[in-house]
Formats: C-alpha cells, structure tokens, sequence
C-alpha cells in the first residue's frame, strides 16, 4: 500500500512539474536574457554602483560572487552572536564563536546545516539573517548556473554576464514572487506566521512543552523554493507548525523540484538547441526515478524486532506522513541541495539511511540545488563526451565546444573537490586520536558502523551544500562546528570558482560545426552514457568507506 501512495504521489509531482516545465522554464531564460531593467531595478543598480550594461569576465565575476558572500557572511555572524540585544530575541543567547561560523557559513552556502536547535535563535535572526540568506545564497546558485550557460553558448566572447544583475533578476523576479505566493498558500495549510513568543501547552504524558511562534509561513516558502532547508524548528518539516498535513508536505515537495526540473529548459533556449534541455531532464528524472525506487523498496521491506512488532518500520516517522510521505520527502531533499526533512534519516533501515547519503554522493544533479543542479550535471556531461571522444579516438565536443586539457583539467578537480572533502574530514575525526577521542565520547550516540555512519553522513551533507543530517549526531562541538564549516565553504565556492573558470574557458572558443563523427547529445545513447559515468564515478569513490558503514550495518 506505500509503494501505492508513493507511486500516486509522484505522479501528481510528475504531471504538476510537467505543466510548469516549459513556461516557467522559458520565463527563467527570458530573465536572463531580457536587456530591460525593472524599475527597482535600475534603483537597486544605482545605489549598489553598477552599470547593468557592462559585462564582467569570469574572475571578476567570481570576485563580485565572493565578495558579496563574504560580507553576508560576516553580517550574519555579527547577528548570531549579538542576538540576546536584538528585538524579538525571545530570551537567546548569542551562539559561541564555533558554532555562529558554521551557521553563517552553512545559510551562506546554500546548505542550512543546522548544528543548533531551531527554537534557541530569535525572530529577528531569523528573518533578517537567515531568511535574507536563503534568497540571495539561492539567487548565487542560479546565477553561476546561467553563467556556465552562457559560456557554452557564446562564441569567441571574453565575458560571461553580469553577477550583479544576475542576482538582483533571480531574487526579484524568481524567487520572490514565487516565494510571496507559497508563504499565502502554506498560511491556508495550517503553517503558523506570527511574533507570539513561547506559549505553555500541556503534553499527552501529563507534562508541558513551551513552543514558540514565528513568521514560519514566510520562511518556510523560500526554505523549499530555494532548496536551502534550514527548519525554523529543531524537527524542521516534521514539525507541525511548519509542515502541518499530507498536502503541505507535498506542495512543499514541489515547490523543492519546481525551479531545478524547470531549468533544463531555460538551458535549451540559452542555447539555441531544446532537444539539449530535454536530455538533461530526462537524465535527472531517470536518476530519481531509481533512487526513490531503491528508498522505497528499502523502508517498505525494512526486517527486525521492532519493524515486525509494529507493523512497519516507523520510528522517526511523523504519522501523519506514513512511511510514503517519509520516502518521497527524503528522496526529493538530497537529491536536491535542500536538506529539510519530515523524518529523522538517523531512523531510517540501515540500507535505506543509505539512499539519501548516495544521493548526495551523485553530486545532487538528479535534479539538484537551484542552479547548482543544472551546473553539476554540465559537468558530467562534459565528462561522459570526454570519455566517449577517448573511446573512438576524437576530440570531445559538447555543443560546438572543444573539450581540451583545460577544459577536462577544471571539470576533474570539480568532481573530486567534493569527494575528497567528505574523506578527509571522516579520517581526520576516525584518525586523529584526540580528534576521535572528543567525536566518540561528546558527538556520537551510537558506536561500530552506524556511528560511522553518521560521521559520514555529516560530512557528505556539508560539502554538498546539503543540510540534511543522522540526528543521532552531535555536532555542536568545536572541531565538529569548524570542520563541518569550512566543508561546506569548500564545497560551494571551490566548485563554483571551477565552473566559472569552465565558463570563461568554453566561452572563448570558437563554435565547432557538427559532423558526421560527432556524438549526438540529444538522444538515448549519450543519455544512458551520462547515467552510466555519475554511477561509475560515485561508485569507485565511495563504495569503500560504504562498505565499512551502511553496507556493513545493511548486511550484518
């Protein structure tokens, strides 16, 4: 009966994603490309000093990028530890040095780590920093996104657009309206928007629970429209006041897929050819396909004392979701770059915790973050035309675009930038003895594989830009705090760096006219060819440490 639920759930996404692909993908492509400035625009452009008719190369378009996540950065640090002074602190104290970096680090990067509970930062934090935050670090994802497009599509240019407009479009003509709509609608559904402060209410066990309000409805629109996922509330989506039924949980499922699935599109028309955009969907839609399968079959036949006695493996499960909501709910946040949950994954059957940590594995291209899906999966398939060129003895191409040394230089540090992240940081807290010392005994709340586990999903989270975590881990700490901070640091601007470096590459080169030899890019045999290269390359990085942790527990 789940997997009934599940497959009558995807299929609304399905048919909604589908009727909203092509005209809000060609709308995404006419921000981008449209020469007229809205009014506010034009405002915005003046006080900030920038003539949105200069176009800036890909170094200054990557220094506009890091500055102006340097100073939101700084700025939400300063907030977070000052909040006990701010209006509506609610009580809060301001977070310690460690852990106000890695929160201003994660909201930063798009990746809403949490290693704080929600309910200890203060309203004005979070609607200034953190919901601020959620629209801009969104907006810098896209706008990377389009400038990799542009350099695919233009020919012997030396520019690759503008960072400033770029950002002001996304986040007042995209995610704003968007976001203004979803906050009208979760409002019906239940989700509280107010600045009440804690309210005592009287719990089934005879207890109490103080809960606070907030302008939840307003945050939790953007928190999904911009795959962040920072929860306003400790248990995030599976708190009431944030996701209260079965349909809010699944208009927030579409509100994570609706900009990802729709810019395949807006790719297809930036550059001239849409059978392209068409390719990429086709290619992110069969990956998920297969991963909500595989999650699917995992949680629905999960074995053991406690999943027999009660009929189904639901600890950590909301009841209200079921096992079905749980599923597609994990699937859809790390495949994307959101990381909110309705579930703990820390609960999920060994095999089925699996499954959202090898879905960040891919590089969450299937569809991925707003923007930084679409880029992760140029690159791969950049790779997989580099691979086929190999295999017949040509030169690879992608879209009239030569694939040299540099080009497959840049494209080969993205791909291990990430994993060597995740690799790094789980030796250095299993290798290091005083390292391990404080991980096992303050951070850790179980031991052998799963404890494993946890370390490994922690890290594979944050340098994905993820957020997502085993909540059995504690991750408070300071070498946990700064480890994790500077992992999701790398992970977001180390890769972003690359693919502009691409764009600026790809951009100066001549178009290629098509010949016979010439791979096709379009059609069924370079779809399975692209499928084929993110398995084989997630697989040969990973299994290893896998096996030493969910595969291990999974086969015990």
């Amino acid at each position: 009966m789940d997997a009934l639920f599940v497959l009558a759930a995807a299929a609304t996404l399905v048919i909604v994603l589908a009727l909203c692909h092509r005209p809000f993908g060609d709308y995404m492509a006419l921000v981008y490309s449209s020469p007229r400035d809205l009014a506010v625009e034009r405002g915005l452009y003046r006080l900030i000093g920038v003539d949105p008719r200069s176009e800036q190369t890909w170094p200054a378009y990557l220094r506009s990028l890091l500055l102006f996540s340097l100073v939101g950065m700084l700025g939400l640090y300063a907030l977070l530890r000052v909040q006990a002074w701010l209006p509506f602190s609610l009580g809060a104290e301001g977070q310690d040095p460690a852990l106000a970096f890695n929160t201003a680090a994660s909201f930063v990067a798009n990746t809403n780590w949490q290693s704080y509970s929600g309910e200890t930062l203060g309203y004005t934090v979070q609607f200034v920093g953190l919901a601020v935050q959620n629209f801009v670090s969104a907006a810098c994802g896209m706008a990377v996104a389009i400038a990799l497009v542009r350099g695919i599509a233009r020919s012997r240019s030396t520019t690759v657009g503008n960072f400033w407009v770029d950002l002001v479009r996304g986040v007042l003509r995209i995610l704003l309206p968007i976001a203004t709509l979803s906050a009208l609608v979760l409002l019906g559904a239940g989700v509280v928007q107010n600045f009440n402060g804690w309210t005592e209410v009287g719990t089934l066990a005879g207890g109490t629970q103080s809960i606070p309000g907030g302008p939840v409805a307003s945050q939790e629109a953007i928190k999904q429209l911009g795959t962040n996922g920072g929860g306003f509330y400790n248990a995030n989506s599976a708190h009431p006041f944030e996701n209260p039924t079965p349909w809010s949980s699944l208009f927030q499922i579409l509100l994570t897929l609706l900009i990802p699935f729709s810019l395949p599109r807006t790719f297809g028309r930036l550059v001239g050819d849409r059978r392209q955009g068409y390719a990429v969907l086709a290619i992110m839609a069969a990956l998920a396909i297969l991963s909500l399968t595989a999650l699917t079959i995992f949680e629905t036949a999960g074995t053991g004392t406690a999943p027999e006695l009660a009929g189904a493996p639901m600890e950590g499960k909301e009841q209200r979701f079921g096992i079905a909501g749980s599923i597609l709910f994990a699937t859809t946040t790390t495949l994307t770059s959101t990381g909110a949950v309705n579930a703990m994954h820390d609960s999920f059957t060994a095999l089925g915790g699996m499954m959202p940590m090898l879905n960040m594995m891919l590089g969450e291209l299937a569809p991925g973050g707003v923007g930084s899906g679409l880029y992760a999966m140029l690159i791969i398939a950049i790779l997989a035309v580099f691979i086929a060129g190999l295999l017949v003895g040509r030169t690879p191409e992608y879209l009239g675009k030569k694939i040299g040394p540099k080009e497959i230089k840049l494209v080969s540090l993205y791909i291990l930038i990430m994993p060597s992240t995740v690799l790094a940081g789980v030796a250095l807290s299993f290798g290091v003895p005083a390292l391990r010392a404080t991980v096992e005994n303050e951070a850790l709340a179980n031991t052998g594989p799963h404890g494993l586990s946890e370390v490994l999903y922690a890290f594979t989270s944050a340098a994905n830009n993820n957020g997502s975590a085993f909540a059995g881990l504690t991750a408070s700490g300071p070498w946990l705090a700064t480890a994790l901070g500077v992992a999701i640091l790398i992970g977001r601007f180390a890769q972003m760096a690359l693919v502009l470096a691409l764009a600026g590459a790809l951009a100066g080169q001549d178009k290629v006219p098509p010949t016979s030899g010439t791979l096709p890019t379009h059609r069924p045999l370079f779809i399975g060819l692209v499928i084929g290269v993110t398995l084989l390359v997630t697989a040969l990085v990973f299994f290893p440490v896998l096996a030493l942790g969910p595969l291990a527990e999974g086969l015990a």
